[in-house]
């Protein structure tokens, strides 16, 4: 959808929603006896539900599940085939290691998982390529790319994409302050660099930590989505792991031809403090630049001015 542009910069070329770690249980019971994770979810659906027309696909990088249920993947299949529908989305789901792998294939990417093997998919978004890396170790937690992913990656990447490629995994190559996640990371990074270093791999998306965070690997920028089950306290004692049922939230992937930025959308009802519309925008729209810097930058005393 087209819409106006004040400043140097143009409309992306691609938008991604990026939400992970929806940690759904059978039932949609409340994850530690607390936490609702069905409400998280149908909250974030809720404000997704503004972006009709807008998005080019919804990303969940992993931990779909808590505990690789059939109920649960049916639960969240069903809240967000109907918002990607909506919003004329693509639905792209990633391996996580709380999920599955059979139930995870046959409810949720509607294909039988045959054998043992990684969940490896790719997607493309008129021209953008998304590769989904399945970093799971069956029966643990830590991450690893098993060599027969890696040479799958290598194979794919050796053309590149029209407008590049950008990976999803759950473990995110990138550096954490919680020691106890250092256990629980992506083992074998070193290899995947020698895969990607050099390709069009313009951006790493990922999950697992359960908070919002971004780095780089290999020279390419990584996004770290928060999660919509809860949060990592980082400001616990630092040999703590304290998880909170507060500061939800999703990323919003916006990739230009010459970069990408991703914002952090919190998820929740809050008080407005200050807001314009759309006939402010149509104002400014009707205006040149220098009406518009006097129309809208122009300090006026207000706190809430901008």
């Amino acid at each position: 959808m087209d819409h106006p542009r004040f400043g140097r910069y143009p409309a992306a070329r691609h938008v991604i929603a990026h939400l992970s770690d929806t940690h759904f249980l059978a039932g949609g019971a409340p994850l530690g006896g607390r936490a609702d994770t069905v409400a998280h979810l149908d909250r974030a659906a809720r404000q997704l539900g503004r972006l009709a027309g807008e998005l080019d696909a919804i990303l969940v990088t992993g931990d779909v599940s808590d505990l690789g249920e059939p109920d649960a993947y049916h639960r969240i299949r069903d809240v967000l085939e109907p918002l990607a529908e909506a919003t004329g989305a693509r639905l792209v789901w990633v391996m996580g290691n709380h999920d599955e792998r059979a139930p995870f294939s046959e409810i949720l990417l509607r294909e039988p998982h045959a054998g043992d093997g990684p969940v490896n998919r790719v997607v493309d978004l008129d021209g953008l390529r998304v590769i989904a890396l399945d970093t799971s170790v069956p029966g643990y937690h830590h991450g690893v790319l098993e060599s027969e992913t890696l040479d799958w990656l290598a194979d794919r990447l050796r053309e590149p994409a029209p407008n590049g490629t950008v990976l999803a995994m759950h473990h995110a190559p990138i550096a954490t302050p919680l020691a106890l996640m250092d256990v629980l990371e992506l083992r074998g990074q070193d290899a995947l660099a020698d895969v990607v270093r050099g390709t069009d791999v313009r951006l790493i998306l990922g999950g697992h930590l359960h908070y919002p965070t971004q780095g780089t690997f290999a020279g390419i920028p990584v996004s770290v989505a928060g999660a919509l089950a809860y949060t990592m306290d980082l400001s616990a004692p630092p040999l703590e792991l304290v998880g909170i049922d507060g500061g939800h939230s999703f990323s919003l992937v916006h990739l230009f031809d010459d970069g990408a930025v991703t914002s952090v959308v919190p998820v929740g009802s809050f008080a407005e403090i200050t807001s314009f519309g759309e006939q402010f925008v149509r104002e400014l729209e009707a205006l040149d630049d220098d009406g518009r810097l006097e129309r809208f930058s122009r300090k006026r005393g207000s706190a809430s001015d901008g």
